[in-house]
């Protein structure tokens, strides 16, 4: 646990290395990234975090927001002492990884966005008929009771998300454009939550950014294709 921005971060270390940090969803915890840590230990030091209000973490007072979980994410790597490092984001996470490669391109080597938006209108008007959204529902409700350290707030907690949700992110294209870290943009064909051409259009803005459509998953390919997407990632962190 680290104290951070006056709340309790709870992260993990895995393997040796150059650092490369994950970012989990919204309503996650750093744990989900169990099929990536072994794959990515061997080769680089892997840091996960549960970010504020998630998991083990403490939610504080101030409003949920991006720039905020950016700057907490900042600071824990100025107590551990990385100067530097690539980002892996899932959904949230990727949006995380945005707000740092606008705000702290310092810090950033390379940037992974999976499953993210970068607007409030890249959201689908409804989500896809699918059995994962439900089940992904479930699940963070049950894992949250057993994580976090006020288990009986997850209806607070969800609120917090949902008005940070309700305006957020709202990056300009301006903003995009102006990224210089070395960035991948990659998506499930089938994501529940976000339009496939908002995807598209945000790795046409970032300079140089490269693009990739996993056709055999949704938004939760971090889980159904590991092994696509553990080596989609390696080979671009290794260019």
């Amino acid at each position: 646990m680290a104290a951070v921005n006056g709340v309790r971060l709870h992260y993990a270390l895995y393997g040796r290395g150059e650092p490369l940090i994950l970012l989990h969803g919204g309503s996650g915890q750093g744990d989900h990234w169990a099929l990536q840590i072994p794959a990515f230990m061997t080769r680089y030091q892997v840091l996960t975090i549960d970010s504020r209000g998630h998991g083990r973490s403490t939610l504080g007072t101030e409003p949920l927001s991006y720039r905020q979980m950016a700057d907490d994410l900042v600071a824990l790597m100025d107590q551990l002492q990385i100067s530097k490092a690539s980002i892996v984001g899932w959904s949230d996470g990727g949006i995380i990884g945005l707000d740092l490669a606008i705000r702290h391109p310092e810090r950033l080597v390379r940037l992974v966005a999976f499953g993210a938006n970068y607007r409030t209108d890249g959201a689908r008007a409804e989500p896809l008929d699918s059995p994962t959204g439900p089940a992904w529902a479930e699940l963070s409700t049950r894992e949250y009771a057993a994580l976090s350290p006020t288990p009986d707030k997850f209806d607070a907690f969800r609120q917090a998300l949902g008005a940070m949700y309700a305006n957020q992110p709202n990056y300009s294209d301006a903003q995009l454009r102006a990224i210089h870290t070395p960035t991948l943009i990659s998506a499930g064909y089938y994501d529940e939550y976000y339009e496939l051409d908002h995807t598209i259009a945000m790795a046409r803005l970032i300079p140089g950014a490269q693009l990739a459509i996993l056709p055999n998953a949704s938004h939760f390919g971090i889980w159904q294709v590991p092994q696509v997407f553990n080596q989609m990632v390696l080979d671009f962190l290794a260019q």
